[in-house]
């Protein structure tokens, strides 16, 4: 069965969107929303697979989320999938693939170098979230910091949401935009937001306190300060 609307969170990494997913995921009301075609290979998608996607990431009152990078290799997937004509512009596209969608959720990140340094760290630390109240890992990272990587991952964080903003731009889309440093200072609040957004906030909504503790720690920081001072060595005047 079709769900009666659809709508996506577009993100690139470390933006807090596993949070707000959680979040959303408590009310009941916003979608079973995740990572529904993470492991999906755009070349051999089918109408299948697209129902089964619908099927898990539905709630039962015909709400469907998704979250997801961009990524034009799926859009033109769909395009072959549905036979949509290549004039057909990508948001005709992707209303197809998801019904009746019409919402759309940009999240960000003000610091791209506090995103890029959060990012490598999971990558060298394999610590992506930590569940409340769990003990923090024990990680040998001092000697892990490496300013290409970093570097690299600022580059690509700024890429990966040029993509998404083409998208949006090129297609009359206005999304609501989450920046991850507000979220977190008004969790709740945020959440009620993005119902109000969608049209399915009701009375008295259960919203579960933040199911993710924060990562970053002094080791965190202190890569933060260091790609600071060498990306801006040769630089007449400083930026940051």
């Amino acid at each position: 069965m079709k769900p009666k609307q659809s709508y996506a969170i577009w993100f690139s990494q470390r933006t807090g969107s596993t949070l707000l997913c959680e979040a959303l995921r408590s009310t009941g009301l916003a979608g079973n929303i995740g990572e529904l075609l993470h492991s999906a290979d755009p070349q051999t998608i089918s109408k299948e697979t697209m129902e089964q996607v619908w099927k898990e990431g539905t709630t039962p009152n015909g709400v469907l989320g998704i979250k997801l990078n961009y990524d034009q290799l799926l859009i033109d997937a769909f395009r072959k999938l549905y036979e949509i004509p290549d004039t057909a512009p990508a948001a005709e596209v992707w209303s197809t693939a998801f019904p009746n969608s019409t919402k759309h959720i940009f999240m960000t990140r003000r610091n791209k170098v506090r995103l890029a340094v959060s990012w490598w760290r999971a990558i060298v630390s394999g610590e992506w979230h930590r569940q409340h109240g769990h003990k923090p890992q024990e990680h040998e990272l001092a000697d892990k910091y490496k300013f290409e990587a970093i570097r690299h991952l600022v580059e690509e964080s700024v890429l990966r949401e040029a993509a998404i903003e083409d998208f949006m731009t090129e297609n009359g889309i206005v999304p609501m935009t989450i920046v991850y440093e507000d979220f977190i200072q008004d969790y709740e609040g945020t959440v009620l937001r993005v119902l109000d957004f969608l049209e399915v906030r009701a009375d008295n909504v259960t919203i579960a306190p933040p199911a993710l503790d924060r990562l970053a720690d002094d080791i965190s920081e202190q890569w933060v300060q260091r790609f600071r001072r060498e990306i801006q060595q040769n630089y007449e005047r400083r930026a940051w």
